[in-house]
């Protein structure tokens, strides 16, 4: 599987060369925490628990990129340090408080460190991105852009029915797409849960599927159905060709 490192190895590319017609993306498929950033004060625990990233996402992601015959492009760093489905503005790009924890080197944040992270994380993960979604459009290659998360089964205690959440952005047609072929499947499938762009989770789909007028759709999966590299490449096998439908669908 070929692979590239992009800037200051915060983000990676598998099989760039694809020729299928998705790019694949997990902007939370890791829970690593670089020297230069240290633990924010956070413990082991913490460290592997879904605050610090989206459990099942990267495998996936990577069951799902080999279906579609699709690029992959993931962050190597913890959503903590940055997440990367946040825009520099916002709050939650470097949260001081995710769920129910506290994360003390996030608390207070200089201006200094807010920009040193954007400038080493941020910008050179989406400029990775959009530089691969650029060749493909430059060359006439048919594009649409899919990005994979996860979400823990209890939230602030309350429990989440959701298995297979389809979120959109300004561009609802694929998501519907998808949620009609999931019709067929054994999951509890909704649109815009557990979270919607309201939730400024679209962020991705905003900066880089919206303005090139490309379809795209937002995937997020209930993380204890894909608990296991097995079940993450299972639930890949299982999604790869209702995407495929669902964007033969729509066009």
């Amino acid at each position: 599987m070929a692979s590239q490192t992009g800037p200051d190895q915060v983000v990676t590319v598998e099989n760039p060369e694809a020729p299928g017609p998705f790019v694949v993306v997990c902007e939370h498929a890791s829970n690593a925490f670089p020297a230069r950033w240290g633990d924010l004060g956070l413990s082991a625990g913490q460290k592997a628990a879904h605050i610090a990233w989206d459990p099942g996402a990267l495998g996936l992601a990577q069951s799902l990129a080999a279906g579609l015959e699709a690029p992959l492009v993931a962050a190597t760093v913890s959503r903590l340090v940055y997440d990367l489905n946040r825009p520099p503005q916002s709050a939650g790009a470097m949260a001081a408080r995710s769920e129910l924890h506290d994360i003390p080197g996030n608390a207070g944040l200089p201006t200094a460190d807010r920009v040193a992270r954007t400038e080493a994380i941020y910008l050179p993960f989406h400029a990775t991105l959009r530089a691969l979604i650029a060749r493909r459009l430059a060359a006439g290659q048919a594009t649409a852009l899919v990005t994979v998360h996860s979400f823990t089964p209890v939230y602030n205690g309350h429990h989440r029915a959701v298995e297979f959440g389809i979120i959109h952005d300004a561009d609802p047609a694929l998501a519907r797409a998808v949620l009609a072929q999931a019709a067929q499947l054994p999951l509890i499938s909704r649109l815009n849960e557990p979270y919607s762009a309201a939730d400024a989770v679209t962020h991705t789909l905003a900066l880089q599927a919206t303005p090139q007028g490309i379809r795209n759709v937002m995937l997020e999966l209930r993380n204890d159905l894909i608990a296991t590299p097995e079940a993450q490449q299972a639930m890949g096998r299982t999604l790869a060709p209702l995407l495929r439908a669902a964007l033969a669908e729509v066009g």
